[in-house]
């Protein structure tokens, strides 16, 4: 990202591609809760045939989650959500860098459409890669206890197989085009926020760069990214979540959900998904970058010792 100072040793590819993907998982941790609310909210309507409104914000969510299923259920899918960010963060966030000095030819200078051009590419890639993982994350998370106890999946592996096994590998990679155009939204808006308040904040020496300087970046990010987000990533959870056969195409779901629902439907929960986003957004940006320098000063105390 922005802001290396000339006497600091700018991080190699690979301590930002660990480092992503680790601070990513510890972010994972800490908001997975209002994750799995989000995605109760989205998909509430498609499965309630009756009509019942079941969930009723996201604090609501969460209590009626813990009193019905239990406070474990709230970090259902949490393995498959940490497979899901050590190869999908390593990759958008990591790699970011390198691509955008890969479309300036190893120049510094980088414009709004390289940017954008940098976390698309990343964005895509880290989805035709990380598409399993994701679809078992929110099977898991929108999974509730059947009336004799039983789940519809009992693990991770599990899940990796009956998908497989009952839809086709092609079931693992459900939803991967509008998963592709999520996060080719999510990846830009978060990423190149980030990367330009954070570029202005220290060009203008409003900040120094440090923990307050990346709090309020990764902050403004997660909102802008929610608002710009938000109606592909509800239309992506109910197609990924979806029975085979329910939907014929993603356009067809979307279809489905205007005429059903109305409008409104695309921002079901948009309070969770802010809180999620901007949670998540501050614990990994900061996590991030507290863990690249510790990893590059790591590396300098250890080639001095030499």
């Amino acid at each position: 990202m922005v802001g290396i100072k000339p006497k600091d040793v700018a991080p190699c590819a690979a301590v930002k591609f660990f480092g992503a993907g680790t601070a990513a998982c510890i972010a994972d941790l800490i908001t997975f809760p209002l994750d799995t609310a989000k995605v109760r909210l989205q998909i509430q309507g498609e499965c309630e045939g009756s009509g019942v409104v079941k969930y009723r914000g996201v604090f609501g969510t969460i209590t009626t989650m813990v009193r019905t299923e239990g406070a474990s259920s709230l970090y259902n899918g949490l393995v498959a959500g940490l497979q899901r960010q050590m190869s999908f963060a390593s990759i958008r966030i990591g790699l970011y860098d390198s691509m955008k000095q890969f479309y300036t030819r190893g120049t510094e200078s980088a414009g709004i459409v390289t940017r954008i051009m940098a976390g698309c590419t990343t964005g895509a890639l880290a989805v035709a890669l990380a598409q399993p993982t994701d679809v078992v994350k929110v099977r898991f998370q929108a999974q509730v206890r059947l009336a004799d106890g039983g789940r519809r999946y009992n693990s991770t592996l599990e899940a990796y197989r009956t998908i497989a096994r009952d839809e086709g590998v092609r079931g693992l990679w459900k939803g991967c085009i509008p998963n592709i155009t999520r996060n080719a939204i999510v990846n830009c808006t978060e990423l190149v926020t980030y990367d330009m308040i954070k570029e202005l904040i220290l060009k203008y020496d409003l900040m120094t760069d440090n923990l307050p300087c990346h709090f309020l970046s990764a902050f403004s990010a997660g909102l802008c990214t929610t608002v710009t987000a938000s109606p592909v990533d509800v239309v992506k959870t109910r197609y990924m979540n979806a029975a085979l056969g329910q939907y014929s195409s993603v356009l067809n779901c979307a279809a489905a959900m205007m005429t059903k629902e109305g409008p409104l439907a695309f921002y079901k929960g948009f309070t969770p998904s802010f809180l999620r986003l901007g949670s998540w957004n501050v614990v990994m940006f900061v996590t991030y970058e507290q863990l690249k320098r510790a990893m590059m000063a790591a590396n300098h105390n250890f080639t001095s010792t030499q």
